[in-house]
């Protein structure tokens, strides 16, 4: 009888070794959440899967943070606000992630920040330019890392009220990333330039540009500059039609994110040449973090960055400096941490605001020409984020109180 007791406690000591070893491992790992659209827009987002997955084993190699193995739970949206929202809950009450991260749409990205604010979880924002996000519809556990639509629209509007031109066009995606982008690039021109005309807007739906009809409609209000919104595969088929009826012939182009190489690369020997715009010349980056951060990413990928490379290594980076700051996953202390928080970037350092939860990273501006039958940034500048922010004064004018 006592070795048939000693037979089945042996074996119930067997049995539950698994799971007191998989209890054990997962204590040691803290789960992050992400979502975005990699199905809906591949070309940005599979270089920022890229790059997140490129800070996740740096900071694993070096001892995780407080000792504990990060791990991303990463889960793809489809380009819907609805799904991003229901895939935010099941990563939460299912997956047990201590924060979320990531986005790139607009309106989807403000659909998770509110269900961040609802649940009361720790949101970094990765992506989405409207400042709605941290300005009208902020909240305390949304921060966002790219410069917002105000930031990369007072870059290039200082850049723009140096033209000579007075009639404007505008051509931007209807739904709220192109909408907010034009009403404030309106609103900073025109507070340089009291004297600009704004003569025609085109809003075409968002993937499903009209190329030629915009284009027509563009030159028959003969504006003297263009302010340009569009990208992806809308920017492509505008340039395209724009190019072959002469829109852009001795007319100023300024436009939004084209020097990015996701949406520069594909235009190729039809880069137009001189277009004012925002971007990333990754060949051209000299600088000690940025080295390094271009070493690392072409040895693991044997490939180079484009700027979504850059936004999911640094929103990692920052997941793990809020973690290592606060030392503890509770969200209200990771939200606190997250204030002020100071975090290197391939850019440099940046620090996400207490006033707004907006980062101070910053963009490249430059110009658009040809080199060897492919489309480059020459003339350009990096442009520090905190030079262009208002001030907290002017933020407590557009934020809600907490």
């Amino acid at each position: 009888m006592k070795k048939l007791q000693s037979i089945l406690v042996a074996g119930i000591v067997f049995v539950c070794l698994p799971t007191i070893a998989t209890s054990v491992s997962a204590q040691d790992k803290i789960k992050i959440g992400e979502i975005n659209s990699y199905s809906a827009l591949p070309a940005f987002t599979e270089p920022y899967r890229k790059g997140w997955q490129l800070a996740i084993e740096e900071i694993n190699a070096k001892g995780g943070v407080n000792g504990k193995m990060l791990e991303v739970i990463s889960k793809d949206d489809g380009g819907k606000p609805g799904d991003a929202v229901t895939t935010a809950n099941e990563l939460v009450s299912k997956d047990g992630v201590v924060m979320l991260t990531g986005t790139f749409f607009s309106h989807i990205g403000l659909a998770v920040a509110d269900f961040a604010n609802q649940k009361k979880i720790l949101f970094i924002a990765a992506e989405p330019l409207t400042d709605a996000i941290t300005w009208s519809k902020g909240n305390r556990y949304t921060f966002r890392l790219r410069p917002s639509n105000y930031v990369q629209a007072a870059m290039l509007a200082e850049e723009a009220s140096k033209l000579p031109a007075k009639k404007w066009a505008t051509v931007a995606p209807n739904y709220e990333y192109g909408q907010s982008a034009v009403a404030v690039f309106k609103q900073l021109l025109s507070a340089k330039r009291p004297d600009i005309q704004w003569v025609d807007e085109q809003w075409p739906p968002q993937g499903k540009i009209d190329a030629g009809a915009i284009t027509q409609a563009v030159a028959k209000a003969e504006p003297e500059a263009i302010l340009n919104v569009t990208f992806g595969a809308d920017l492509t088929k505008f340039v395209r039609e724009g190019n072959t009826r002469g829109l852009f012939k001795d007319r100023p182009v300024v436009s939004f994110l084209t020097g990015e190489p996701e949406y520069l690369d594909p235009l190729k020997e039809e880069t137009p040449e001189g277009w004012i715009v925002t971007g990333y010349p990754w060949s051209g980056v000299k600088t000690p973090e940025h080295d390094a951060f271009l070493k690392a990413y072409q040895a693991k990928f044997n490939d180079y960055p484009r700027l979504g490379s850059v936004v999911g290594y640094a929103t990692m980076m920052s997941a793990a400096a809020a973690l290592a700051k606060a030392n503890s996953t509770d969200s209200e202390k990771l939200v606190d941490a997250a204030e002020g928080l100071e975090v290197k970037t391939p850019f440099g350092p940046v620090t996400y605001r207490k006033s707004d939860h907006n980062s101070t990273l910053g963009a490249f501006v430059g110009k658009t020409s040809q080199k060897d039958g492919k489309g480059v940034m020459v003339d350009f500048t990096y442009r520090d984020g905190l030079k262009y922010l208002p001030s907290d004064e002017e933020v407590k004018k557009l934020r809600p109180a907490q």
